[in-house]
């Protein structure tokens, strides 16, 4: 390819680079975020401030970290967000059960 010809070629392969890297861009991890803040939700309802305080405690630092990682705004911090929300949904998860099993023993006992 002589340069006269790579000239006539070259806007259209920045163009084409360009489409390329947009269309590779990560979009922010809503659904996971939205994941996250209802299994935190769900360990408060089953009495995890009193009955797991660590795990609630851990969750929310997990999900105020991805909250921080999706103001950054870049392709890397979104998936930075999205792994630290998806762990916060974990850990309240495993918050909410450990109230339960709290909770269901602690009835026992009184029986």
């Amino acid at each position: 390819m002589d340069q006269s010809s790579f000239r006539s070629v070259a806007p259209l392969l920045l163009l084409l680079l360009t489409v390329v890297v947009v269309g590779c861009a990560t979009a922010p991890p809503v659904q996971e975020m939205s994941d996250a803040r209802q299994a935190i939700a769900a360990a408060r309802e089953a009495g995890a401030e009193d009955l797991a305080p660590a795990g609630l405690a851990q969750a929310e630092e997990l999900l105020d970290g991805a909250e921080a990682q999706l103001e950054v705004g870049t392709s890397a911090s979104y998936w930075q967000a999205k792994k630290a929300a998806i762990s916060a949904k974990e850990v309240a998860f495993e918050a909410l059960l450990t109230s339960r099993d709290a909770r269901d023993a602690a009835a026992g006992r009184s029986r």
